[in-house]
């Protein structure tokens, strides 16, 4: 295996941004959008608007992923009126930039390491802390991991912890997590009092599935059975990026939809690199070729939500006690 840095040089390889194919993705994402939009607007027999609601929600997961790799620089350098409407897209995605920026970025720079804080990620803790933590402390982090939190995605990750714990812990730092809800707001207000059957197609049946399925995603590409984490100094950048980052194995249309995010330990190795290159450096690189795997198909799913603490003499991810139960 080639040593990290080694890795590190082959995969700036694949950093170069052609701006033809960004700005292609970027336009013809943005107009099956405006095209979906449209089409549940016109459409009237709902069984087929909910259709459409569900395709407007995988759009709206790919246009995420495209906004996020805008937020690492992979795409888009340079160019300032693009990234103005990025800032924008997050607004209303209610994943304003400069809090995604400092989560998200934090989360990078420690990944695959346990913290006592968690930021930017699902917390992760140890049996050990687990046997001494209380009732409370128990209850909270497994809420905070539970299957449901994830399902209400849109309300527990994107509501609270994207715009209104950001925005009441730091005011003047966070003022676009206040714009994000007031805009929020003002358009589910107007909807619910003149469109009611859009504010449920066009608002909440997308942002609820897109939402719960990026939630997932996150959670997944972290939590896995064989992922690897690290409490001490023998922590890497490259190594933690491979161990703890799964290869979320899709098939063709959800890899369009989810924008290659599946490829998440490339993408952790280096996050400059474009995610449509993503596949490129992993073809490429022979040690991005043997990762650890997991899917969207429902027994996976369960494997990984049934993770809980991650046991230090067994170096993996285990389920937990009772919240309740005695140590």
């Amino acid at each position: 295996m080639s040593s990290p840095d080694a890795i590190l040089r082959q995969s700036q390889s694949y950093t170069q941004e052609d701006p033809a194919r960004t700005r292609w993705h970027i336009l013809t994402t943005l107009l099956a959008l405006v095209a979906c939009a449209t089409l549940i607007v016109l459409t009237t027999w709902w069984p087929l608007r909910l259709l459409q609601s569900v395709v407007f929600a995988l759009l709206l997961v790919r246009a995420f992923v495209i906004y996020h790799d805008v937020q690492h620089g992979a795409i888009l350098r340079g160019a300032s009126r693009m990234k103005w409407g990025a800032k924008l897209f997050g607004i209303l995605i209610l994943s304003p930039a400069g809090v995604w920026r400092q989560t998200h970025d934090h989360h990078h720079r420690n990944v695959g390491r346990i913290q006592p804080e968690s930021i930017g990620t699902f917390p992760v803790m140890t049996s050990a802390a687990w046997a001494k933590a209380g009732r409370g402390t128990r209850l909270g982090y497994i809420m905070q991991r539970h299957a449901l939190t994830l399902a209400a995605g849109y309300l527990t990750v994107f509501v609270f912890s994207m715009c209104l714990r950001p925005l009441f812990l730091n005011p003047r730092r966070h003022l676009d997590s206040g714009v994000a809800i007031l805009v929020h707001t003002a358009l589910v207000t107007t909807l619910a009092l003149f469109a009611p059957a859009l504010l449920l197609f066009l608002v909440i049946v997308p942002m609820t599935i897109a939402c719960a399925l990026g939630s997932y995603l996150f959670y997944a590409q972290h939590n896995f059975p064989k992922v690897r984490l690290t409490t001490g100094d023998e922590w890497d950048f490259v190594g933690s990026a491979l161990d703890s980052s799964s290869y979320l194995v899709m098939g063709p249309v959800m890899r369009w939809f989810t924008g290659n995010i599946g490829y998440h330990h490339v993408h952790h190795v280096n996050p400059k690199i474009p995610f449509y290159r993503l596949p490129e450096a992993m073809n490429a690189i022979p040690e991005l070729q043997q990762p650890n795997t997991t899917t969207l198909w429902p027994h996976e799913i369960w494997k990984c939500l049934r993770l809980r603490l991650w046991d230090e003499a067994g170096q993996r991810m285990v389920q937990a006690p009772a919240w309740w139960a005695r140590a």
